[in-house]
């Protein structure tokens, strides 16, 4: 059973920064991609980084400068750097994983509260 653990999220002042980490139970070259999304209260869950297994990697267009996802094949982990927090980043923040059979699997999100 394929887990995802997100870690880092938390309280921070516009302007801010703040990582977060997502562990995978296996190898993330077992997922075709790997992502970051996000959903605010009362919006839908959407997209704000992905990576593929041959590396690109694709961002929301409002984290655009200010939002870097990377990957540690060693320890199997994505993470999501995001600097320069506004207010309207402020979400719950959910890994999500892919595999080669396109089974989708989500973490149990963590949240991001960006407040002055």
């Amino acid at each position: 059973q394929v887990q995802l653990v997100e870690s880092g999220g938390g309280l921070v002042q516009p302007g801010g920064s703040l990582g977060l980490s997502c562990a995978a139970s296996g190898s993330i070259f077992s997922f075709k991609r790997m992502d970051w999304y996000r959903q605010a209260p009362g919006k839908e869950r959407e997209l704000v980084a992905g990576f593929t297994s041959g590396g690109s990697t694709n961002y929301a267009d409002s984290v655009k400068g200010r939002f870097t996802i990377s990957r540690d094949n060693a320890k199997n982990t994505v993470s999501l750097q995001m600097n320069s927090l506004k207010l309207e980043d402020t979400a719950v923040y959910y890994c999500h994983a892919m595999d080669w059979r396109f089974a989708n699997y989500w973490g149990q999100g963590t949240q991001v509260t960006v407040s002055s």
